[in-house]
């Protein structure tokens, strides 16, 4: 199924640490979640072993909302969070 990513998906993207190559890998391999509003929610944990904010985090979780229209999946937003989280 083709996947667009929306504008804002993509701004809010830049701003929380992610970008497109890992908001579709989510779409395809991550894991359900819940959402609201009939949307549709996935997430992944992704090592990281970087600083952010002058901080230091071992992982990043990348969630992805979207919804399925005709053929194609949407985005709506995407929320990264960052600290540890076991598998």
């Amino acid at each position: 199924m083709e996947i667009l990513i929306d504008a804002h998906t993509l701004e809010r993207a830049e701003e929380r640490g992610t970008n497109k190559d890992e908001i579709e890998d989510v779409i395809r391999t991550g894991s359900a979640i819940t959402a609201k509003y009939g949307r549709i929610g996935k997430a992944k944990v992704y090592d990281f072993k970087q600083t952010r904010h002058n901080k230091y985090y071992e992982q990043k979780r990348v969630e992805v909302f979207y919804t399925i229209e005709e053929d194609k999946i949407v985005t709506v937003t995407v929320y990264v969070f960052y600290g540890r989280w076991e598998e």
